[in-house]
């Protein structure tokens, strides 16, 4: 294993952010996690588990050891007559990953394509996108506990999920390492359209009969002409959170603001989206030397260059701010903050 020191994070960051890593390591199974973390240099330093590098902001140099997850593998563990399991390692491409269930017709993660990042990712935040979470077809997933170096199973209720939350972002956060995750896939997919501008952009394609890799690619479609390119644009996709309100905090917007973007959700409660917002905030498309607010989606801060990772969280304050004060609404940062 290769153990450098003093490494530019800039590819390994979606944000395109150039700070440094005191040290940094890849390690592709669980044993080599294991000698790096035993490695007598590491030993009193901070660690970091890092996957696709794409929710998470560096807003200055780590004075630690980055430890980047490089476990490949895509299997089919298991299957029934409705049923198909596939178990991905943390390391695989997320869209890759869908992209090769879709080609074998397993339905559930259509919904979720183009989502940059990687497997392991997925469940720690419980990733979602156009009316479907992971947690919808989330079967388990393995972890390394990163101090006693035994790996744990992990089941769906033990993962806790909720919106963009899940155990390994609270009550585990930094305590284990995800190694693989393992999905329960459909042989009969059941088709959601109805979220978003799918439908409309099945009707631009010319669908005549629905399908998972219709859907998908209806998907793609979308994102691509709404969100940056990582590859062009630094970004981490959506910056914030939308956020959920009382029926009384709901009915005293919308009475101020006719146009408000909200849905009901459990709980007597609302969802608004935090791109309209932040857009009603006088936001998107705003630039501050190299950080900015998309011009196409307010709920994606962008790199347009150079700009330092401490200069996207100050125009991310900046946002919050705006936003609190307009409606009476305190945003959250989705994109972990280092």
């Amino acid at each position: 294993m290769l153990i450098s020191e003093n490494v530019l994070l800039r590819p390994y960051n979606t944000f395109g952010i150039a700070a440094r890593s005191r040290y940094f390591a890849g390690f592709s199974n669980a044993d080599e996690l294991r000698e790096l973390l035993s490695a007598p240099q590491f030993r009193d330093l901070p660690r970091m588990i890092l996957g696709g590098g794409s929710n998470v902001l560096f807003t200055k140099d780590f004075d630690g050891v980055i430890l980047k997850n490089g476990i490949k593998g895509i299997d089919v563990v298991g299957e029934d007559d409705d049923y198909v399991y596939v178990k991905a390692g943390a390391g695989e491409s997320w869209h890759g990953f869908v992209m090769e269930n879709i080609k074998h017709n397993r339905g559930g993660l259509e919904n979720l394509s183009l989502i940059p990042g990687n497997v392991g990712a997925s469940p720690m935040q419980n990733i979602g996108a156009y009316g479907v979470e992971i947690k919808d077809t989330f079967h388990s997933l393995e972890a390394l506990h990163l101090e006693e170096k035994e790996v744990v199973s992990f089941t769906k209720e033990d993962c806790r999920f909720g919106y963009r939350e899940s155990v390994f972002k609270h009550k585990y956060k930094g305590q284990f390492a995800i190694l693989s995750v393992t999905y329960k896939l459909s042989k009969h997919p059941q088709f959601n359209t109805s979220y978003g501008a799918i439908e409309a952009e099945l009707n631009v394609m010319g669908v005549k009969d629905l399908s998972i890799q219709a859907i998908s690619q209806a998907v793609i479609n979308i994102r691509s002409s709404k969100l940056p390119d990582p590859a062009k644009i630094g970004n981490a996709g959506s910056f914030f959170k939308n956020p959920t309100v009382t029926a009384g905090d709901y009915e005293r917007i919308k009475t101020a603001y006719p146009n408000v973007v909200a849905y009901p959700v459990e709980g007597d409660q609302f969802k608004l989206a935090a791109g309209w917002l932040i857009e009603q905030c006088g936001w998107k498309g705003y630039r501050e030397g190299d950080a900015g607010v998309h011009a196409k989606q307010a709920l994606v801060l962008v790199n347009y260059g150079e700009a330092k990772g401490g200069e996207i969280y100050d125009l991310s304050q900046k946002v919050l701010d705006s936003v609190e004060e307009k409606f009476g609404v305190l945003l959250e940062r989705e994109v972990n903050i280092i």
